[in-house]
C-alpha cells in the first residue's frame, strides 16, 4: 500500500512538472512561424473598396476590415516600382535610384541586386517563398527575376501593364511561369487567383508560407468579364463599370485564397497584410492607357488630395488593412502612420529571420502598433526624394517641395488638414526651412534615379549618333 501511494504521488508529481514544461496544444502549433500572405492591388483608388463606403462591390475584403484592423494611414511610394522596391527592401527608392516613376518596358536596369530582399529574408529563415502575380523591379536581364531574387516560385507578369486577356504589353507577351514564357488563355485577375490558390492546396503546411500575391487589378487597360460588368448595369460610365467590375473580380479571388487556407488548416496561423501601391490615379497620363482623349478616369481616393504620380496624400495615403485571427483584434483602426517600408522589419521579426543580412533598414517594426494598438515609432513620412521634387512628413507637418521652375513650396498640417487645403508656407518660414534642410541632407545621400540616367544615356546617343541598347539575348529569345 505505501509502494502504491507513493506510485501515486511521483505519478502525479511527473505529470504536474510535465503540464509545467509542455506548453499547450496551441502554443506548440503557434511554434511554427505565421504564414504570411501579402495581397497588392494595382491603382486601387483608397475609397473604392466597401468598407469604405464604395458602391463598388468588395464583400471579401470588407469581412477581412471587420475580422482585424484598418490602417488610416498607411503610406506607400506614388508609384508602382518604387513601392514594390520599398516594401522588398525595407529602404527608400530613392536609396538604390528607383524613386522616380516606373521601370519602363525599354528599360534595361532593375532593383540592385546588393540589396537583400525580403524574399531572401524569409526563405533564408525557412520558409516556401513564392509570387503569383506582377513583379516590376528589372525584366531586361534575368539576374533581376522573381526567382534570382529569393522566390522559390513565380507565376504571372514580369513586367506587368498587360491586357487581362491577351498578357502582352506593347506586342509582348508578358506572362511567365518560373522563368519560362507561357502563352495561355483566361482573365489575368482570375488566372492569377486560381494559381494562388493551387500553391495553398499543395503547400506542405509543415513549411511556413510566403505569398506575395501582387494582382495587376485595377490598373488600366480597364477590362473584366462580362458577367462581372453585367453586376453594374447601374454604373452609366463605361469606363468606371469596367473599373468597378474588374475590383469585385479581385475581391472574388481574394475570397477564394482565404477559403483554400482555411480548408488546409492554415488560416489561424496566417497573416493577411492587403494593400494598394499607390494611390488611385486622377489624371489620365498616369493610367497607362494609349487613347486618354475620351477616358474618364474611374477611381476614388475620397476626399485626399489628388492621386498617383503625387507626392500629396491621394496619391501615397493608401487603402490598407491586415488580418491574423487571435493576434489582431477585430474591428480594429490605427490612425497613425505606417510606411510600407514597415512591413520589411515587421514580418521578417515575425518570421524570426536573421538580421543583419542586407543594409540598414528605413522601415520599423510596427508590430506592437497592428497587434496591440501601442502608438507608432513612426514621426516621420518620407513620400519620395527626387531631383526635382521631394515631399516629407515630421510629426504633423509636411512639406511638398517643386523644385523645377516655377519651383513651389507648400507646408501643410496633417493633423489639422490631412486634405491639404491650406498652404501655411507663409505663416511658418522656419518650419519650412527646417523641413527643406532635412530633405537637402537625404538628397545628398541619394542615389541618382536609374530612370533619368537612362533616358540621358538614350537621348545622348541620339544626339551624338551612338545609341546603344544593351539586351538580354535570353530574354529577347522567349519573346514570341
Amino acid at each position: 500500500m505505501r509502494f502504491n501511494a507513493l506510485f501515486i504521488k511521483l505519478s502525479l508529481l511527473f505529470l504536474a512538472v510535465g503540464f509545467i514544461i509542455l506548453p499547450p496544444a496551441s502554443a506548440r502549433q503557434e511554434a511554427q512561424p505565421p504564414n504570411i500572405v501579402y495581397v497588392i492591388a494595382d491603382d486601387l483608388g483608397w475609397k473604392d473598396v466597401g468598407f469604405r463606403g464604395s458602391d463598388i462591390r468588395t464583400p471579401n475584403l470588407d469581412k477581412l476590415a471587420k475580422g482585424g484592423v484598418i490602417f488610416e494611414q498607411f503610406y506607400a511610394q506614388p508609384m508602382c516600382t518604387p513601392s514594390r522596391a520599398a516594401l522588398m527592401t525595407g529602404r527608400y527608392p530613392h536609396r538604390y535610384g528607383l524613386q522616380t516613376v516606373v521601370i519602363p518596358s525599354a528599360g534595361t536596369y532593375g532593383l540592385a541586386t546588393d540589396e537583400w530582399l525580403l524574399s531572401q529574408a524569409l526563405k533564408e529563415a525557412g520558409y516556401k517563398t513564392a509570387i503569383v502575380g506582377k513583379w516590376h523591379l528589372g525584366h531586361a536581364d534575368r539576374k533581376y527575376w522573381p526567382l534570382q531574387r529569393g522566390f522559390d516560385y513565380h507565376y504571372g507578369p514580369i513586367l506587368g501593364e498587360i491586357d487581362y486577356y491577351t498578357h502582352s504589353a506593347h506586342g509582348t507577351v508578358d506572362w511567365y511561369k518560373n522563368n519560362r514564357l507561357l502563352k495561355e488563355g483566361g482573365y489575368a485577375t482570375e488566372l492569377l487567383g486560381e494559381d494562388a490558390v493551387k500553391l495553398i492546396e499543395e503547400h506542405d503546411t509543415k513549411t511556413p508560407l510566403f505569398l506575395y500575391l501582387a494582382f495587376t487589378a485595377p490598373h488600366a487597360p480597364y477590362q473584366a468579364p462580362e458577367k462581372y460588368l453585367d453586376e453594374y448595369n447601374n454604373i452609366t460610365d463605361p469606363t468606371r463599370r469596367a473599373y468597378a467590375a474588374m475590383i469585385t473580380v479581385m475581391d472574388n479571388e481574394i475570397g477564394r485564397v482565404v477559403a483554400a487556407l482555411d480548408e488546409r488548416g492554415m488560416r489561424d496561423n496566417t497573416l493577411i497584410i492587403f494593400q494598394s501601391d499607390n494611390g488611385g490615379p486622377r489624371s489620365a497620363m498616369f493610367t497607362g492607357e494609349v487613347d486618354t482623349s475620351k477616358l474618364t478616369i474611374p477611381s476614388d481616393n475620397g476626399p485626399y488630395r489628388d492621386g498617383k504620380g503625387m507626392l500629396y496624400e491621394g496619391g501615397t495615403r493608401v487603402v490598407a488593412l491586415a488580418n491574423w485571427p487571435g493576434h489582431i483584434k477585430p474591428g480594429s483602426v490605427v490612425d497613425e502612420p505606417i510606411h510600407i517600408v514597415d512591413m520589411y522589419p515587421t514580418l521578417t521579426a515575425l518570421a524570426g529571420a536573421p538580421a543583419g543580412k542586407g543594409k540598414p533598414v528605413d522601415g520599423l517594426d510596427v508590430w506592437p502598433t497592428i497587434s496591440a494598438g501601442k502608438p507608432s515609432p513612426r514621426d516621420e513620412v518620407v513620400y519620395d526624394i527626387e531631383p526635382f521634387r521631394a515631399a516629407l512628413r515630421k510629426g504633423d507637418w509636411k512639406l511638398v517641395w517643386k523644385t523645377t521652375l516655377p519651383s513651389r513650396v507648400e507646408l501643410f498640417n496633417i493633423e489639422e488638414d490631412p486634405y491639404e487645403k491650406t498652404n501655411l508656407g507663409a505663416k511658418y518660414p522656419e518650419k519650412v526651412k527646417e523641413l527643406q534642410l532635412e530633405i537637402e541632407e537625404m538628397g545628398s545621400e541619394a542615389a541618382q534615379p536609374l530612370f533619368l540616367m537612362e533616358a540621358f544615356g538614350v537621348a545622348k546617343g541620339i544626339l551624338f549618333g551612338s545609341v546603344e541598347t544593351p539586351e538580354d539575348e535570353e530574354y529577347l529569345e522567349m519573346q514570341p
